[in-house]
């Protein structure tokens, strides 16, 4: 409420005063409301809101962090592709040295032809190895008993573990010295051999496929989990442009009425001077 003036002292005007501290808080208000349609936030300083600013920026750290999580997990399932495709590749090498011991355990071939058979085998476990060793993903070896720790949501201790662990021809017992096919007896041998390392490979290929699910579980719930979040913070932090636009109407015709106060405040001590009429 603003102080009372008496019209016949000049030299402090009441009433003036009081119409500009009431134009320039509506100037002011004006003021914000026009910066929170030109931002789109409703929450431009601390001091707009201090407490709504704390808890929206926390979420916005929280959203941010649950992006780039979210893309961890896309990686973490990259990575996973590579040593899948990686053992499929061993999967199709192990089915054709199956097919090459079924043949070499037949009778019908001779020396000549299990000797070739033989380094057939020989060659395709070499490429076992070989790709086994050649499986990275950015220069980390996959298969290695070293767990791989993904980071999944935005909070310390929110991580993901596998463990593919190591292989190699020689722990597939399909090296060359695990399969000899110089007669029917030692190909059985070594037929059983392939089917154990086909069963141990599609373990580990089933293992890596139930975590790739458990990834996209996680993902599926992180998306939800971020669009929630970024609600709540729209919620507080945003700006509502109908609301503001209507404040700013309001406004307006009260800085219009406020100039037109101050204007009518400024000119009423004039009257003073009737009093020295003749």
């Amino acid at each position: 409420m603003g102080a009372f003036g008496d019209l016949t002292r000049i030299n402090t005007n009441i009433q003036a005063l009081d119409s500009l501290r009431m134009l320039q808080r509506t100037n002011q208000e004006l003021g914000d409301r026009q910066l929170r349609l030109a931002t789109g936030s409703r929450i431009n300083r601390a001091e707009d809101d201090s407490a709504g600013y704390s808890i929206s920026k926390k979420l916005e750290a929280r959203v941010r962090g649950q992006a780039q999580a979210l893309a961890n997990i896309g990686d973490a399932k990259s990575m996973l592709t590579v040593a899948e495709g990686a053992l499929g590749t061993v999967m199709d090498i192990l089915q054709t040295m199956k097919e090459k011991v079924i043949q070499a355990a037949n009778d019908t071939m001779g020396v000549d032809e299990r000797n070739a058979i033989e380094s057939q085998l020989d060659a395709l476990a070499a490429e076992i190895d070989d790709l086994i060793a050649d499986s990275q993903y950015n220069s980390r070896s996959l298969f290695t008993t070293t767990p791989l720790t993904f980071q999944v949501n935005a909070e310390a201790g929110d991580t993901f573990t596998v463990t593919i662990g190591t292989l190699s021809a020689a722990m597939l017992q399909v090296s060359d010295a695990d399969l000899v096919v110089t007669d029917a007896s030692n190909a059985s041998t070594a037929l059983a051999n392939i089917d154990n390392a086909i069963q141990t490979l599609a373990d580990t290929l089933a293992s890596i496929g139930d975590d790739q699910k458990r990834l996209t579980f996680k993902m599926d719930n992180l998306s939800i989990s971020m669009n929630n979040y970024e609600a709540a913070r729209s919620r507080i932090e945003d700006a509502d442009f109908a609301k503001e636009q209507m404040e700013i109407v309001k406004l307006q015709i009260l800085q219009q009425t406020g100039t037109a106060s101050l204007a009518q405040a400024n000119a009423s001590p004039q009257a003073v001077l009737s009093l020295f009429g003749g």
